[in-house]
C-alpha cells in the first residue's frame, strides 16, 4: 500500500521501536531532517517519484518524531505528509491506513483479541479506488489524502489488468493496489526494485503505451460494502474477475500460522513486490464509518528490514599493512536483521572522497550476503561540514611505516598483527591487542623491537599478570626458530612471489628487476615489486637485525 498511507501512522508506533538515544548532533539537524522529509513527500505525492526506499522513509519519520521529543522545536510548522497529495475527486469510501505491528509479540497480542482472521501479502504498489456503474468501470481515483484523490480514469481504462466490464451489471466500489508485474519475484532476494515508484510514475502520465499498461496489475484488498463473510467476499471477487485476492489469502488462527505465511511469502516467488503481510479481521465497520485512520480490523506486519538509516558519529581512516587507507564510519547503533550495527566500511578512500561523508551525516546501510554491513548511499548531509584530518595516500604504501613515525601507528600495528598471525609466524597468544599494549607501554617503536624484550620490561606493564607475561615472552622468543620462508611472509614480501623463491636472503636481495623477470611466471609488475622490496633500506635493516638474531636464512 502506498507510502502516503504509512506516513499517517507513525503516531501509532511506540518510540522504543526506534532504539536510539538523543545524539547531540540531532539538536542542529531536526530542521534539516524535517525539510528533507517534506521534499520527499512532495516528490512522491506530486511527481510520482520516490527518491528513497519506503523503509528508509519510514525510519526517517520515526527518527524525526524521536528527535523532536529530544529537542522540542516550539516554532515547528505542523507536519502534513500528504500536503501535496490531495486531489479533487472524492472517494465514495475513505481510504483507511494500517497500524504497523513492530514484532511477533505485538502480532500475537493483536490476534489474541480477534476472530476469523485472514492474511495476505502486503502488495507494494499504489492504492486506488475503482468505481463501477452498471458493471462498467466508471472511475479510478488515486488515494490522495484518503478523502480526495486524482482522477486516474483515463489511464485505468487502458490497463488490461483491471476488469473493464464486470460479468454482472452491478454498482461496485473496490479499493486495491496497482502493482508492477514481476515474474517469480522473491522479495528476500531482490527487494522492492522500485516497482511502486514505477507504477506511480506511469499512472501520473497522460499517455501510456500498450506495453506499459500491460505491466500493471491489480490486487483488490477491500470491498467496503461487500459480504460480511470473508470467504464469500473472496469467492465473489474471483467470480467478478479479481482472482488475486482469493489466490493470495489464507485463514489463520494464531501467531505461528501468521509467521509461517509471512516467511513463506517473503522467500517464495510472487508476481509482485511486497513489503510485509496484512492481517484482516472479517468483521469490520460499515463503509460509511470508514475514516483516514488506522482501523481495528486490519494491521500490517512488515518483512525484516533490509536497509537501515544510520547517523554517522565519526569517520576513522584505518591504514592497513600495505598502506591501503580504509575509511570506517562509526555509527549510532542501529538494528538490521536482528543485528546491532555500529561500524561500516566505506570501502576505499576514493569512494569516501566521492561521497564526502562527515560526522552528522545520515547514511543507508544494508547487509551484504546477510552478514557484512555495507554502505549504500548518503541520505542526508549535515551542515556545516565537520573538519577531518584525512591521511595523504602518497605517504602510505607497501614499504612505509616500519617504525613509529608520526601518523604510522595504524600501519605499524597492522604489520605486527600480520607478522604474528597465521599468515605470518603464527605466534600463539599474540594478536592486535597484545601488540597495541606493547606499543602503548613504549616497548615497541620499530617493527622488530620486540625481539629483545625480556621479563623485566614486561613486568612494568600494568594489568599483565605473571602467567600472561610468561606466555607472551615464550611466544615472542619462539619466533627465532621459525623457518626462513615463514619469515618472508611475516615481513610482507609481495604475495604472488612466495612459491617462486629459492636461496637465502643474500641470494634474493642480489637480484635486480631483470633477474626477477627471468624467473618463470613473474611479470613486469611483480618483478618491480620484488626488486623494490629487497632493495628498500628499511627492509635491508630488518634483514640485518634478523641476521644478528640468528634467524635461519638471514
Amino acid at each position: 500500500m502506498m507510502r502516503l498511507v504509512i506516513a499517517l501512522l507513525f503516531y501509532a508506533l511506540p518510540l522504543w521501536a526506534w532504539a536510539e538515544g538523543c545524539p547531540e548532533a540531532a539538536r542542529t539537524q531536526v530542521g534539516a531532517l524535517a525539510e528533507q522529509i517534506r521534499q520527499w513527500d512532495d516528490s512522491y505525492h506530486r511527481l510520482g517519484q520516490s527518491p528513497v526506499s519506503d523503509e528508509l522513509y519510514d525510519q526517517a519519520r520515526l527518527r524525526l518524531a524521536h528527535w523532536r521529543t529530544c529537542f522540542p522545536q516550539p516554532a515547528a510548522a505542523p507536519d502534513n505528509p500528504l500536503a501535496s497529495a490531495r486531489g479533487t475527486r472524492p472517494h465514495p469510501v475513505a481510504h483507511t491506513g494500517l497500524e504497523k505491528l513492530p514484532d511477533e509479540q505485538a502480532v500475537g497480542q493483536w490476534l489474541g483479541s480477534r476472530q476469523d482472521i485472514w492474511i495476505q501479502p502486503k502488495v507494494d504498489g499504489v492504492a486506488v479506488t475503482l468505481v463501477y456503474r452498471q458493471g462498467r468501470l466508471a472511475q479510478a481515483i488515486s488515494r490522495g489524502d484518503g478523502v480526495l484523490g486524482q482522477d486516474w480514469s483515463v489511464s485505468a481504462r487502458k490497463l488490461p489488468g483491471i476488469v473493464q466490464q464486470l460479468p454482472e451489471p452491478i454498482d461496485l466500489v473496490l479499493q486495491g493496489e496497482l502493482y508492477w508485474r514481476l515474474d517469480n519475484h522473491v522479495q528476500s532476494a531482490r527487494g522492492g526494485l522500485n516497482a511502486r515508484s514505477k507504477v506511480a510514475g506511469l499512472m501520473n502520465r497522460r499517455q501510456l503505451s500498450d506495453s506499459e499498461a500491460a505491466g500493471i496489475g491489480l490486487f483488490v484488498w477491500a470491498w467496503p460494502e461487500g459480504p460480511a463473510s470473508f470467504t464469500e467476499r473472496l469467492a465473489t471477487l474471483s467470480h467478478l474477475g479479481f482472482g488475486d485476492s482469493q489466490r493470495y489469502s489464507q485463514p489463520i488462527q494464531d501467531i505461528s500460522q501468521a509467521a509461517h505465511w509471512r516467511t513463506y511469502w517473503y522467500n517464495h516467488p510472487l508476481p509482485f513486490a511486497s513489503d510485509g503481510v496484512v492481517l484482516h479481521q472479517a468483521q469490520r465497520a460499515p463503509a460509511e464509518r470508514w475514516q483516514v485512520s488506522t482501523p481495528y480490523w486490519a494491521a500490517a506486519w512488515k518483512y525484516p528490514t533490509a536497509k537501515a538509516l544510520a547517523l554517522v558519529r565519526n569517520v576513522q581512516f584505518n591504514i592497513g599493512r600495505t598502506g591501503r587507507i580504509t575509511p570506517m564510519l562509526e555509527l549510532e547503533p542501529v538494528r538490521l536483521d536482528d543485528r546491532q550495527i555500529s561500524r561500516v566500511s566505506v570501502g576505499s578512500l576514493t569512494r569516501w572522497q566521492s561521497l564526502d561523508i562527515r560526522p552528522g551525516d545520515q547514511v543507508s546501510i544494508s547487509l551484504a550476503g546477510q552478514v557484512i554491513p555495507h554502505l549504500d548511499q548518503v541520505i542526508l548531509r549535515t551542515a556545516p561540514r565537520a573538519d577531518l584530518h584525512v591521511p595523504d595516500p602518497l605517504d602510505f604504501h607497501a614499504l612505509s611505516c616500519w617504525q613509529l613515525d608520526p601518523g604510522c601507528e595504524e600501519q605499524l600495528l597492522a604489520r605486527l598483527t600480520w607478522l604474528s598471525g597465521n599468515q605470518g609466524l603464527a605466534l600463539p597468544h599474540i594478536g592486535r591487542e597484545t601488540w597495541n599494549v606493547l606499543i602503548q607501554a613504549g616497548l615497541i617503536a620499530g617493527f622488530l623491537d620486540w625481539l629483545t624484550l625480556d621479563a623485566a620490561e614486561l613486568a612494568n606493564i600494568e594489568g599483565l599478570g605473571d602467567r600472561s607475561r610468561a606466555r607472551v615472552l615464550d611466544s615472542l622468543h619462539s619466533a627465532r626458530q621459525r623457518p626462513f620462508a615463514q619469515w618472508l611472509k611475516a615481513l610482507g614480501i609481495p604475495p604472488a612471489a612466495r612459491n617462486d623463491l629459492e636461496g637465502d636472503w643474500q641470494t634474493l636481495a642480489a637480484k635486480d628487476t631483470q633477474a626477477w623477470l627471468a624467473v618463470d611466471g613473474i611479470g613486469p609488475g611483480r618483478a618491480a615489486q620484488l626488486s623494490a622490496f629487497f632493495r628498500d633500506p628499511h627492509v635491508q635493516a630488518l634483514a640485518e637485525t634478523l641476521h644478528v638474531a640468528g634467524v635461519d636464512g638471514f
